[in-house]
């Protein structure tokens, strides 16, 4: 699998990451916690289709926080995740951050997924807490902007663009589309939509998969009947994972590029010996340059946490993301509020 990071670049990267933690540290009125702890609530996909993802976030985050919890905490508090399973279910999400809320968390931390923030983020903006950085592009989460929501990644609009621009840039003008039938692959597939019509070009034909489900049967059918020559998909892993198998067995031969959501190393698990021809767009810095110093601090967090830890750009993003709100928390004085 050819990994490409072509979606930020490290300066646009840096001053994301300094302009999040400095809004952080400017949110204020908050109820007290423990006197010893800073609470974090996530619901994240830890079992389900998306499972490897959530829990490649979940523990990137943690690396950071042990990481900072062995060095004192922030202010001498420690920071503690706690995560709740949603299966990649907005429902399930929605009722999961009903019991975060009413745990009196800090902040609602590292949510997965498109539909899942969605469902959650009106939740934080009504509590007044913030809803830091989601594992997720879609522009609905963006605009209008709003004080209580504070992202790290790219949009899909962004990364998108410069997909199309990648591919483009090669001579090829016919690309397709499969994306999940809800509102992240449609966010996908606008972006997409987007950049091609700034080029006077449209997507040669587009198929759907639903959340949580591996049915892509008619979507290969459309999409290769109408020989393109790339395939953006904008989906889970397992479901992209599923549509390029298919693919190449009715004969298509032409690539495949993914966002970054469906999980690099997740897309890559799962197709093994068949990952030629799949590329996936990067948002975050690589876990393997060490050239790097995000990627060696990171790169000693997983050698400390020893047997079961994993450098990926999943795992990546969970602990740039945690890095961020260190940050803010520590921006925000002896004593951090909302």
């Amino acid at each position: 699998m050819n990994w490409e990071n072509i979606a930020v670049q490290l300066n646009r990267r840096q001053f994301a990451l300094s302009s999040a933690a400095s809004l952080l540290a400017a949110s204020t009125d908050v109820r007290a916690q423990a006197d010893n702890k800073i609470i974090l609530g996530q619901s994240a996909p830890l079992t389900g289709p998306a499972a490897q993802l959530g829990l490649q976030f979940q523990q990137g985050a943690k690396l950071c926080f042990d990481q900072i919890n062995a060095q004192g905490g922030v202010g001498k508090r420690l920071i503690e995740l706690q995560t709740l399973d949603d299966g990649y279910e907005p429902d399930r999400c929605a009722e999961n951050t009903r019991k975060l809320i009413a745990q009196d968390v800090f902040a609602l931390f590292g949510y997965v997924g498109t539909p899942t923030s969605e469902v959650a983020l009106p939740q934080a903006i009504k509590a007044k807490i913030p809803f830091m950085a989601p594992c997720t592009g879609a522009m609905v989460l963006r605009d209008p902007f709003n004080r209580y929501a504070f992202h790290v990644r790219a949009s899909y609009n962004d990364e998108t663009a410069l997909i199309v621009k990648q591919l483009t840039s090669q001579g090829l003008k016919k690309i397709a589309v499969f994306y999940q039938n809800d509102s992240y692959g449609k966010a996908g597939l606008d972006g997409v939509t987007l950049a091609m019509g700034a080029l006077r070009l449209q997507p040669v034909a587009s198929g759907t998969v639903e959340r949580n489900s591996v049915d892509v049967a008619q979507a290969v059918s459309t999409i290769v009947a109408s020989m393109p020559e790339a395939v953006v998909q904008v989906g889970a892993y397992k479901a992209c994972a599923a549509f390029i198998r298919q693919a190449r067995k009715a004969g298509y031969g032409g690539l495949f590029y993914n966002v970054s959501f469906v999980g690099t190393q997740a897309l890559s698990d799962e197709l093994g010996k068949e990952a030629a021809g799949v590329v996936v767009s990067q948002v975050m810095p690589s876990p393997y340059d060490a050239s790097r110093l995000i990627t060696r601090e990171f790169q000693q967090a997983v050698k400390a946490a020893g047997k079961g830890a994993s450098a990926n750009y999943s795992s990546m993003e969970g602990y740039v993301a945690a890095r961020v709100v260190v940050e803010g928390l520590k921006r925000a004085g002896a004593r951090p509020s909302r």
